[in-house]
């Protein structure tokens, strides 16, 4: 018995790496669950299985077959995944106890209505990536004319969206959000993100998890088949021994 266990160890050994080769991979963790919901539906719309795992108060985390891991941080990626955190006009002007000059505040309150209009954008169907840039002038009262107020807008969408149909509504919201800026100031231009990857799994993503996985069970009935072996064979001679005895009794 010592003999066979020592030979069928090696067989033990690469049976165990092969089942640990059928475990998940974090994709993403600290996400919303309504963030892990879209994240999860992207994935099976490109044949990437996906789950999600409560942690918490860290949030959620989002998990995906080992051997699908590269294919889903693409597919993610291509659909502007996981969506970027912006500031608030609140997180911007937070009192932090300093007294900031008027050129910092200035930049700040620049910095957050961007933030607040890249956010806004971003919400419209279909858009992938938005960002907008502002630039608003000094106030100078002693000068006969300023520099007007511009804004230009970039936004990366999703092939398939019709986003021409969204541009005037795009440029009104900007205007109507900063004072003194003129529509024809506001130029907004888009871009094609990638395609989503539509590339049927290969045979090693989810269908090699589950052969490998029938392997490893297939694997391991053979290996206690083996084990029990010797017993087996023991008990049948102990009931011919006493069948033998019985029988010339």
């Amino acid at each position: 018995m010592g003999d066979l266990a020592r030979k069928l160890r090696p067989a033990l050994i690469g049976l165990c790496l092969l089942l640990a080769a059928c475990g998940r991979a974090e994709l993403y963790s600290k996400l919303t669950e309504a963030q892990a919901n879209e994240m999860i539906a992207v994935l099976q719309s490109a044949g990437i299985g996906a789950t999600k795992q409560a942690k918490g108060e860290e949030g959620w985390m989002l998990l995906t077959e080992k051997g699908d891991f590269s294919r889903a941080v693409e597919v993610l990626h291509s659909q502007g995944y996981p969506r970027e955190e912006f500031a608030s006009l609140g997180t911007v002007f937070k009192r932090e106890g300093l007294v900031s000059s008027p050129t910092e505040e200035k930049a700040r309150l620049v910095y957050g209505m961007s933030q607040e209009l890249s956010h806004t954008i971003s919400e419209i169907d279909g858009v992938v990536q938005a960002r907008v840039h502002l630039v608003l002038p000094d106030t100078q009262p002693l000068a006969e004319t300023g520099q007007p107020a511009s804004a230009s807008v970039f936004i990366k969408y999703r092939p398939g969206t019709n986003i021409d149909t969204q541009i005037g509504k795009v440029k009104a919201l900007i205007v109507n959000s900063v004072q003194g800026l003129k529509y024809e100031n506001v130029s907004v231009e888009t871009f094609p993100a990638q395609p989503l990857p539509t590339v049927a799994p290969k045979d090693g993503g989810t269908a090699l998890n589950a052969n490998l996985i029938g392997l490893g069970i297939a694997g391991l009935l053979l290996l206690v088949a083996a084990l029990g072996y010797p017993g087996l064979r023991r008990w049948q001679q102990r009931r011919a021994a006493v069948a033998r005895r019985e029988g010339s009794a």
